[in-house]
């Protein structure tokens, strides 16, 4: 399972590690991603999503069914 929030479509972005003598390598910066169960109670299941933080927080405000739907739509989910 890739690292990507199935909801935001979040995922790892590049950038550098920058040392105390001003060295840079490259490293990876991962989205903060939960799995975590879900109730929909329109389709009267659960469903298990790897959400990000943000993700979590939009999912409250909008609530679950209203954001599987758009996720659905940008197809980020089947």
């Amino acid at each position: 399972m890739s690292r990507i929030c199935q909801i935001t479509g979040k995922k790892a972005i590049v950038g550098n590690s920058v040392s105390h003598s001003n060295i840079k390598t490259k490293r990876r910066f991962n989205p903060n991603l939960q799995d975590k169960r879900f109730f929909i109670p329109e389709e009267k299941k659960w469903i298990t999503l790897r959400v990000s933080a943000h993700g979590l927080k939009i999912i409250n405000r909008r609530g679950i069914y209203t954001c599987i739907q758009e996720a659905r739509k940008k197809g980020f989910l089947k």
